[in-house]
């Protein structure tokens, strides 16, 4: 793992049990994936009453953006804050996320802009069999 936990708290403006992510499992100038397990974690901030909905992936994906961005910043501080400003194309293949048994994998690819300048970035998040 190339970052884990800690290391991703340390860069992204989550503290505590928001800081979904639990590792960096790869990560270049364009490209990061990402693992967790915190939707099966009962005391999940994101979650609602009992469970976890697939739209919160949303989230984890705009954390693994952060932490890319981070890594260009080659991890010596938080980057400057960082906005969501629009999401397109959402797709859910399955309604919650917390009956999901495996890890998920948090895949996100910078498709414009830098570390510098604004950047637009897609993600893609697929739950993967623990070994």
């Amino acid at each position: 793992m190339l970052a884990d936990k800690a290391a991703i708290a340390k860069v992204i403006p989550h503290t505590g049990s928001m800081c979904l992510l639990d590792g960096v499992l790869e990560c270049d100038a364009l490209h990061i994936r990402c693992i967790s397990g915190s939707h099966r974690d009962l005391s999940n901030p994101l979650r609602s009453g009992d469970h976890l909905l697939a739209l919160c992936g949303i989230e984890y994906a705009a954390q693994a953006m952060a932490v890319h961005g981070a890594w260009d910043a080659q991890f010596d501080s938080k980057p400057r804050a960082g906005y969501l400003a629009a999401v397109r194309d959402v797709t859910c293949h399955t309604e919650r996320l917390d009956d999901l048994n495996d890890d998920l994998i948090i895949d996100a690819e910078r498709i414009m802009g830098t570390q510098h300048a604004s950047s637009t970035s897609s993600a893609s998040m697929r739950a993967r069999q623990r070994s």
